[in-house]
This record gives C-alpha cells, sequence and structure tokens, in this order.
C-alpha cells in the first residue's frame, strides 16, 4: 500500500513537471514569434526588403524592353507601309512618264507663231498639272547634263568620238525619281567634260 502511494506521488509529479515544460516552451515560442516580429517592425528584415526591390527592378527593366521593343515595331511597321505604298505608286508614275515627255516635246516644237493660241496654252496647262502632281509624290529629275557619268541613274545610249572622260554631255530622254527609287534612268550622251551654260 504504501509503496502503490508512493508511485501515485511521483506521478503527479512527472504530470506537472510536464506540464512546467510545456508552458515554459509556450512562452519561449512566443517570446521568439515577438522578437521576429520586432525585428521586423524595426527594419531587420533587410532581406525580404532587398528582395522585393530586386523583384520591382526586374519588373521595371521588362517592362522598359517591352516599350522599346513596341516602339522599334511600329517603327518598322510604319517604314513597311511606306515603302509598299512607294513601290505601288511608282508602278502607276512609270506609265505617265511617256506622257510628260510627249507633252515637253509637243510644248517644245511649238512654232513661235502659235504659241499664244488657246491649244498650245491648253497642253501647256496639262503638262503643269502632271508636274504638279509629281512634285507632290516626290518625283524629280535626276541632274544629268555636266554630271560624271554614274550607270545607277543614267543610261548611255551614245559617245562622243575621241573623248577620253565620262561625263554627260547630252540628255535624249530624262530620268526621274521617286524618294530613293530610281523610276527611269537618264537616256543620256557622255564625252569630255565642257563649260555647260546655266
Amino acid at each position: 500500500m504504501t509503496q502503490t502511494g508512493e508511485d501515485e506521488g511521483a506521478s503527479v509529479t512527472d504530470v506537472n513537471q510536464s506540464e512546467t515544460k510545456t508552458a515554459d516552451q509556450s512562452a519561449n515560442n512566443g517570446t521568439v514569434d515577438d522578437s521576429k516580429q520586432e525585428n521586423l517592425a524595426n527594419g531587420d528584415g533587410t532581406g525580404d526588403l532587398a528582395t522585393v526591390i530586386a523583384e520591382r527592378d526586374d519588373y521595371l527593366d521588362r517592362l522598359q524592353r517591352s516599350m522599346a521593343e513596341f516602339a522599334n515595331y511600329r517603327r518598322r511597321v510604319e517604314q513597311d507601309r511606306n515603302r509598299a505604298r512607294e513601290l505601288a505608286t511608282s508602278g502607276i508614275l512609270v506609265q505617265l512618264l511617256p506622257i510628260m515627255d510627249d507633252l515637253e516635246r509637243a510644248i517644245a516644237n511649238v512654232p513661235v507663231d502659235q504659241a499664244e493660241t488657246s491649244f498650245v496654252q491648253g497642253v501647256q496647262f496639262i503638262q503643269k498639272k502632271l508636274a504638279g502632281l509629281f512634285e507632290r509624290e516626290s518625283v524629280t529629275p535626276i541632274a544629268a547634263v555636266g554630271q560624271p557619268f554614274d550607270p545607277a541613274v543614267h543610261e548611255a545610249v551614245a559617245t562622243e568620238d575621241g573623248s577620253t572622260q565620262n561625263v554627260v554631255v547630252e540628255v535624249y530622254q530624262t530620268g526621274y525619281r521617286h524618294g530613293d527609287y530610281v523610276l527611269r534612268p537618264a537616256m543620256v550622251k557622255v564625252g569630255d567634260k565642257r563649260e555647260f551654260q546655266a
């Protein structure tokens, strides 16, 4: 009987000690959690803040890159659209060049005594309207007379006998550019450089 009483007393003591340990651990855990929260509140969580700043900078960099790529894309699309428009327009303008040639040829060969007639003035009016259309479409004549021969913009169909230089001395047919494109090269005669009247 005595031994049983002692065993019961020991069990009660063990239970009390384990409850005390559990309470102490809980108290310690609460203290650790509180200290962590205090450190974060005081700005001691610099690792987390640095991560957030790095992520922010990464997102900002990605956004700026995307904006730059989109701006480049828009510029390329606009350039392609303008190039396609110029090519499409060039096909029509090339077909109008012979008409301009004929009108200029007709005006150049008008007899002096008929220069003031309404018919000639009508032809001159049509030629001016066509020239205005070319100007609006950035069609410009290719400089030729007195210029060094350039196979990219000149087509030599004759050469002066005994000439030693390749300089354009006469134009048989005017050449034209459309922006950066050559609509038609100038048909020219080449020879030695000479003084040309302006």
